[in-house]
């Protein structure tokens, strides 16, 4: 559902103990498997929100649905082999008029479309 996160979390929440696999799962194995899916779980909520606004934003922009602005964010991840989250991040901060990386841009045109010129009203 997500591009995959970091093995390891760079942002360790020293409130969340060391996990305890119980009896059945044999120490340092599962220790660590559990810990890097606890990693994993926190990076994809800290990253859900961008995510969110990016397909608000995709969705704005484009008139399509949230499933279609989906597609778009991860088709693009994808494509030009960059996080999700951080496609996501540099589409909302397109929005607020950021210029997107070369990269991304070609990504996104090839996905939706050129997009239409615009004319901005001359300044005073």
């Amino acid at each position: 559902m997500y591009a995959q996160p970091p093995a390891v979390d760079p942002d360790p929440d020293p409130d969340v103990p060391d996990p305890d696999p119980g009896p059945d799962v044999p120490d340092g194995m599962g220790h660590a498997r559990l810990r890097e899916e606890i990693a994993q779980l926190k990076q994809a909520m800290r990253s859900r929100p961008v995510i969110d606004q990016a397909r608000g934003v995709l969705m704005a922009l484009n008139g399509c649905s949230a499933e279609e602005a989906w597609r778009t964010i991860s088709t693009v991840s994808q494509h030009a082999n960059v996080k999700l989250r951080v496609v996501a991040h540099h589409v909302v901060a397109a929005a607020q008029g950021t210029p997107l990386p070369p990269e991304l841009r070609r990504h996104l045109a090839d996905v939706l479309g050129p997009a239409p010129r615009t004319r901005r009203p001359p300044r005073d």
